[in-house]
């Protein structure tokens, strides 16, 4: 990418006055790779079939058949995962949902399957990889309607899939038909359960929580009420990867490609889901780079939602993998098989999350740039409020970037944990327009760095850990919060 002249100009100081970064800042970990190599695809074709094998996974279905149905689907899943290693903790989270609209047309208990490959250094941190088990079959719709705005796999952009003339009979009568739902979303839940029996092979410094969803196509019931959860418990999430319908590299209008996978995180810049983006996009394409990531930033496809969602609604960082090439016809239908899938392509998207979720396992914790909160009343030496001060008291928080001496950008930044691990930071700079950062400027184990005539009103700016290890944390970016609206008084 080309970059700006005022960029080009920060290069130049750069290179006269920075420390080198250390050669292997960008190298690959052969843990990881070696963690690659043993991703099967023969295995991930066998969790397909077997999921298929089930007739349906919808969450409305008879839980109590023993071959069929969501019930003997999440059994099966729960003691897979449980045979993968004796590192791996694996549970049921249960929720009992009560009747409510025509999707969930009757109290049901709901079951998420968690596998948790706990840390050995930062366990209080994790990094989660889902996909959603349950399936769906809308029966027989008029084709080519176009469909409603429903916050499940189906929804708007998708041919054929609407719900919003289904009554509650239809729902009833449409939970035992065949639901295959390999692709949608067989193939994002077969990813997580190999990366579980993969990974549990290998120990992190942070957890890796792995989650098969249930009650995704009844509006992201599932991930909802566990983003809730883990929110009331004050869990620590850095980063949830979900993936859902990657199994599919040739479109319905004929579109293929298997070499490119879609990251969806949404539309405000230098989010933290912009940032796992990134973040996913940069670490990917190092380690595998015949696969591009497409980042795409959007909450997800047009009227569409998936169980990334309920985690940014939480505020925690999530993103969404997904395949370009999509076909509407087989989704949410009973011809969503296997026949009509790409198990090589799933088996490349779950090497994907496996490089992304390992690197952020391995690496330090993201620094914080905001500043320490306050212990007690008055000034604490900068003129910058504690973060979580109230709105309505004083100026907002705001990150630790100044102007020294009114033309320099002046960065602090702080540690989010203990530093022994940490072998330095980096300095990440990039235009305004770019949706990528240009610059890296390795900067050393340091607190504070100043740019030399360069202006804080110019570029975006952001920080990342290196450990010793070589692993990069996420960036954190310096956002300045948006001017407030204020209420001028007149004297009438």
């Amino acid at each position: 990418m080309k970059l700006s002249r005022h960029l080009t100009a920060i290069a130049v100081f750069v290179c006269m006055t920075a420390p080198l970064a250390p050669a292997d800042e960008k190298s690959v970990n052969p843990k990881i790779q070696e963690m690659m190599g043993q991703v099967s695809e023969a295995r991930i074709k066998a969790i397909l079939e077997k999921l298929e094998s089930f007739g349906t996974r919808n969450t409305m279905s008879n839980p109590d058949d023993p071959a069929r149905g969501v019930g003997a689907a999440r059994n099966w899943i729960l003691k897979e995962m449980q045979s993968y290693s004796p590192r791996l903790q694996v549970r049921f989270e249960k929720f009992r949902v009560k009747k409510q609209g025509q999707r969930i047309f009757k109290d049901v208990d709901l079951y998420n399957v968690i596998a948790v490959l706990p840390g050995t250094k930062m366990p209080e941190t994790t990094v989660i990889v889902s996909g959603h088990y349950d399936s769906l079959n809308l029966g027989t719709r008029p084709g080519g309607a176009a469909a409603g705005p429903g916050t499940d796999g189906a929804g708007a952009g998708a041919p054929g899939n609407t719900t919003a003339n289904m009554t509650l009979a239809d729902f009833e009568k449409n939970a035992e038909l065949p639901a295959p739902g390999v692709c949608d979303d067989g193939s994002g839940t077969a990813a997580v359960m190999e990366l579980a029996r993969v990974m549990s092979q290998f120990q992190f410094d942070k957890t890796i929580t792995f989650i098969a969803f249930a009650g995704e196509e009844q509006g992201l019931i599932g991930s909802s009420l566990q983003a809730v959860k883990a929110k009331k418990e004050n869990q620590v999430i850095e980063a949830v990867l979900n993936n859902d319908i990657i199994g599919t590299d040739t479109a319905g209008n004929g579109r293929t490609g298997n070499g490119t996978v879609n990251v969806y995180s949404d539309e405000t810049m230098d989010s933290v889901n912009q940032q796992l983006a990134r973040y996913t996009r940069e670490i990917a394409e190092r380690y595998l780079p015949s696969m591009k990531v497409a980042t795409i930033f959007m909450g997800d496809r047009l009227g569409r939602g998936g169980d990334h969602t309920p985690f940014q609604w939480e505020g925690y960082a999530a993103v969404r993998v997904s395949t370009p090439n999509e076909i509407y016809l087989h989704q949410h239908h009973a011809t969503d098989v296997l026949a009509n899938m790409s198990v090589p392509y799933t088996t490349k998207v779950a090497k994907v999350n496996l490089v992304v979720a390992a690197n952020l396992a391995l690496a330090p914790k993201p620094p914080i740039v905001m500043p320490e909160p306050r212990t007690g009343g008055g000034r604490q030496g900068a003129a910058v409020p504690a973060a979580g001060a109230p709105a309505g008291g004083g100026r907002r928080p705001t990150p630790m970037i100044a102007r020294g001496g009114g033309y320099d950008a002046v960065l602090r930044w702080r540690a989010a944990g203990p530093e022994d691990d940490i072998k330095g930071y980096t300095v990440v700079i990039r235009s305004t327009t770019s949706p990528y950062w240009e610059q890296e400027i390795y900067v050393g184990k340091v607190n504070t760095y100043t740019l030399k005539d360069v202006s804080v009103d110019d570029a975006k700016f952001g920080i990342k850990a290196i450990g010793t290890n070589g692993m990069e944390s996420l960036v954190t970016a310096y956002v300045y919060p948006p001017r407030q609206k204020v209420e001028i008084e007149t004297v009438q």
